[in-house]
């Protein structure tokens, strides 16, 4: 029996998240159609986005960090090919390890789209919209992540309240 691809619903959110998309266009058309696959998605959830670009796959978990202040969710676009010499193993691990460290130590919310493919061939099919659109898969990732942010941190109920005392807030098995 052939596995079959599941995709969650889409998350809700009440007001519009603001997403910056960093993207390193040293394959400059792979990066352009992993921006447009995102930017389809983000417009379609009514997202605020900006984009911003820097030299390489390992310089985007530093402008992630450097602006993490100002937005509620990140999407990392780029693409890694595989070369003559380890520096291809060097990129792909150290700019994962960076992405996972903001999101896991940090808890920013960032949807990792950075390619890493042993052909040009493989990058330019994952890149398109119209085909794997993996620029739109990372775009869908922060907005979930976004939306699992809003939904645990905000602020909850305590104190008094017509008499009762709520000592920590109320908590709802679906919240």
């Amino acid at each position: 029996m052939a596995e079959q691809d599941t995709a969650l619903p889409p998350p809700r959110f009440e007001t519009p998240p603001r997403i910056l998309l960093v993207a390193a266009p040293f394959y400059r058309a792979i990066a352009d159609d992993l921006i447009r696959g995102a930017r389809a998605v983000l417009d379609g959830f009514g997202a605020a986005h900006d984009l911003v670009e820097v030299p390489g796959a390992l310089e985007i978990p530093v402008a992630i960090r450097l602006a993490e202040r100002r937005y509620d969710g990140f999407v990392a676009l780029g693409c890694v090919l595989r070369g003559e010499t380890t520096h291809y193993e060097t990129v792909c691990a150290e700019s994962a390890r960076g992405l996972m460290l903001l999101g896991v130590e940090r808890g920013l919310c960032v949807g990792n789209g950075i390619l890493t493919c042993e052909t040009r061939a493989q990058a330019e099919a994952r890149a398109d919209p119209g085909q794997m659109d993996k620029g739109g898969g990372a775009a869908a990732a922060a907005l979930h992540l976004a939306a699992l942010a809003r939904r645990f941190t905000e602020p909850r109920e305590f104190g008094f309240s017509e008499g009762a005392i709520q000592m920590a807030g109320s908590f709802r098995a679906d919240d």
